[in-house]
This record gives structure tokens, C-alpha cells and sequence, in this order.
């Protein structure tokens, strides 16, 4: 059985920079795709970014050029680096991992509260 342990999340004042990350364990088999979607109070879950094995990224248009997304495949972690942060970036993030292209597994989440 797949398990995901995400961390980083936290309180922050906007402008400021949060690190989450996402260790995946128990995987018998190959990792294609690894990413992070968010649920924000009284909005619907939206994908924020995504990686392929390969490295070729997918962030959604409200994080492009603040968020960066990368993988440590030795340690079956994906990160999200989170810069400029604002109020509307506060969510419970959760982390997802494909399992050789057709299996799903996702954390338990993670809260990011962005206010002064």
C-alpha cells in the first residue's frame, strides 16, 4: 500500500514563501505523474501544479511564474516551492501520485493560511 506523508504547511503573511513536500512509500512500481491540487473555503479543488517523469511541468494560470513544482525521484518526493504568496492562495493543499499510469494515491492534505 501506497502512503504519502505531506508536509510544510503553515501559517504565512502575504508576500512570504512556504516549501510543502511529499514523500511517497510502500510503491512497488514505477511513478509516472506527481502533483499538488488545493481546495479553497466554499470553492471547488482545482489542480495547481503537476510533474511527469520526465520533467515537464503544468501549473494553473493564478500560480504561473510565483509557484515552482520539482521532484526528487531517489527520495519518491515531490515539492512545491510557493513565493509571493496571497490571502487567495489559502487552501488545504493535497499531494497526488500516479502509480504506473493508471493507479491514483492522495494525502491526507495540508492547510496553508496566507493573512497578516
Amino acid at each position: 500500500q501506497v502512503q504519502l506523508v505531506e508536509s510544510g504547511g503553515g501559517l504565512v503573511q502575504p508576500g512570504g514563501s512556504l516549501r510543502l513536500s511529499c514523500a511517497a512509500s510502500g510503491n512497488r512500481f514505477s511513478i509516472s505523474t506527481m502533483g499538488w491540487y488545493r481546495q479553497a473555503p466554499g470553492k471547488q479543488r482545482e489542480l495547481v501544479a503537476a510533474i511527469t517523469s520526465g520533467g515537464r511541468t503544468n501549473y494553473t494560470d493564478s500560480v504561473k511564474g510565483r509557484f515552482t513544482i520539482s521532484r526528487d525521484n531517489t527520495k519518491n518526493t515531490v515539492y512545491l516551492q510557493m513565493d509571493s504568496l496571497k490571502p487567495e492562495d489559502t487552501a488545504v493543499y493535497t499531494c497526488k501520485v500516479t502509480i504506473s499510469m493508471i493507479i491514483d494515491y492522495w494525502g491526507k492534505g495540508t492547510l496553508v493560511t496566507v493573512s497578516s
